[in-house]
C-alpha cells in the first residue's frame, strides 16, 4: 500500500515510537505522581521531560503551560471554551470572536455551539480563491467586543499556510488572545510561540510530530490567567488532594485524571526522533512531492488543482478533482485497484469547500509524508492518468 493520508495521520512511524511504547508497557507502565515509589516517579519525571522537549520545539518559555491533551480537537475545545466562559463569567458584553472560512470542524463546531447558545457572537473571514487569509481583513472584523482570534496555521484541505506572525502582531495590538490550530504544522513548520505572539497553541501529536493517536497539547501562553480561563475538566491531579477545588497552578488547572502515558512515551521518542532529522529538510521533501503533482496536472484539462499553484506556500496537502468523477469515486479505484490511500470527501472542513466551488462533493486530497519517494507519486500519477480516462 502506498499512503498518501499523512494529513490524517502520519505512517508510518518511526520504529523508535513503537519500540518504546512496547517497553513502557513492558517495564515502566506505572501512574505519574500518584505515588511516592521509584517506578512512578520515573514516569513522572519522563512526562515532565516531555513537557519540557515540546516548550522548547515550539519555543514556549514556561513548560509548566504545555499541557497534555487527547488531540488537537480537544485542546481547541479546551482553549476555545475555556477563555469564553471566563469572559462569559466575568460579566462581561457578550464576547466576539474572529475565525476563518478555512477551519476544521474542531474549529467550526465549538464556536457554532456557542454561538447556538448566545454565548459568543461570530465573524468568519473570508480568503482568497487559494484558500489565504488577508492580515488586514482579520483587523477589519475587530469590533470592541472582540477577545478572541482563532485560525488554524495552514488549512486541511489546501495546505496554504497562513502568515499568523502578522496576525499575531495584529492581536497583541489590540489586546485579544490568539488562539493556533497546528494540527497541519506542528512538526513540519518552525513554530515560535513568542515570536508569532500565540496564546493558545492547540496541536496533535499523531500528525507530523510522528507521534501515536490519543496525543497532543495545548500551549497556553503567560498572558492567560487561571481567572480569565475555565478548565475543560476538573478532578485528580496526583497532588493536594485535600483541595475541593481545581488547583489553579498550571498544569494542574488544566490536566486531570490519568494522563496517556504510553502514548507520551511513543510521542516523548518522535519528538527525539525529529530532533535528530530537522524537520526545515521535512517540509522541503512533502513541498517537493506536491510540486511534482502540480507540475503534471496544472496543464491538464481532465484535472482541476485548488490552492496555490506553488508549493512553497503549502504544506504537503494537495487538492484536485477529476472532470466527470465523484472523489469517493476516485479514491476507491485508488484503494481497490492501484493499493494507494488517499483522502476524499469534505475533510472536516465544509466552509473551505463552499469557498472554492466543491461542497458537498469534496475532493481528492493528497498527503504525502516524509517517509514517501518521488516513486510513490509517480505510481499515483500514472494511476490518476488511466482513471481519468
Amino acid at each position: 500500500m502506498i499512503y498518501l493520508d499523512n494529513a490524517a495521520t502520519s505512517f508510518p512511524k518511526p520504529p523508535q515510537v513503537a519500540q518504546a511504547m512496547a517497553r513502557f508497557l513492558e517495564q515502566e507502565a506505572a501512574n505519574p505522581g500518584r505515588a511516592g515509589h521509584r517506578m512512578a516517579v520515573a514516569v513522572e519525571r519522563a512526562i515532565e521531560d516531555l513537557r519540557l522537549k515540546l516548550t522548547r520545539l515550539f519555543d514556549g518559555d514556561d513548560h509548566h503551560r504545555m499541557i497534555f491533551t487527547m488531540n488537537c480537537t480537544d485542546g481547541l475545545n479546551m482553549a476555545i471554551k475555556g477563555v469564553v466562559q471566563g469572559m462569559v463569567a466575568s460579566g462581561k458584553t457578550v464576547p466576539h470572536v474572529i475565525t476563518t472560512v478555512i477551519e476544521h470542524n474542531s474549529v467550526n463546531r465549538p464556536l457554532q455551539a456557542m454561538l447556538d447558545q448566545k454565548q459568543i457572537t461570530l465573524t468568519r473571514v473570508n480568503c482568497d480563491d487559494h484558500g489565504q487569509v488577508d492580515p488586514d481583513d482579520i483587523r477589519r472584523a475587530i469590533v470592541p467586543a472582540t477577545v478572541l482570534i482563532v485560525m488554524t496555521h495552514a488549512s486541511n484541505v489546501l495546505g496554504t499556510v497562513q502568515d499568523v506572525t502578522a496576525i499575531g502582531q495584529i492581536s497583541q495590538e489590540h489586546d485579544l488572545l490568539f488562539c493556533i490550530d497546528a494540527a497541519q504544522t506542528a512538526g513540519i513548520v518552525p513554530i515560535s510561540i513568542q515570536q508569532m505572539r500565540i496564546d493558545l497553541l492547540a496541536f496533535p501529536g499523531h500528525k507530523s510530530l510522528l507521534g501515536p493517536t490519543g496525543t497532543g497539547g495545548l500551549y497556553v501562553g503567560s498572558r492567560i490567567v487561571a481567572a480569565r480561563m475555565r478548565p475543560w475538566r476538573e478532578g485528580g491531579t496526583g497532588g493536594d488532594s485535600a483541595m475541593p477545588a481545581q488547583p489553579t497552578e498550571y498544569p494542574h488547572y488544566l490536566e486531570a485524571g490519568t494522563p496517556n502515558t504510553v502514548g507520551a512515551a511513543g510521542l516523548a521518542a518522535a519528538v527525539d526522533y525529529l530532533a535528530e532529522h530537522p524537520m526545515v529538510g521535512h517540509l522541503a521533501h512533502e513541498q517537493s512531492l506536491c510540486a511534482r503533482l502540480i507540475e503534471r496536472f496544472s496543464s491538464d484539462h481532465r484535472f482541476r488543482i485548488y490552492g496555490p499553484h506553488n508549493a512553497q506556500q503549502c504544506v504537503g496537502t494537495l487538492s484536485l478533482s477529476i472532470d466527470g468523477l465523484e472523489a469517493s469515486d476516485v479514491a476507491s479505484i485508488l484503494d481497490d485497484s492501484f493499493q494507494i490511500a488517499v483522502r476524499s470527501g469534505l475533510h472536516c472542513a465544509p466552509y473551505t469547500h463552499r469557498r472554492i466551488g466543491t461542497f458537498a462533493s469534496g475532493t481528492v486530497r493528497i498527503s504525502p509524508g516524509i517517509f514517501n519517494s518521488e516513486n510513490d507519486v509517480d505510481r499515483l500519477i500514472d494511476a490518476l492518468d488511466q482513471i481519468s480516462g
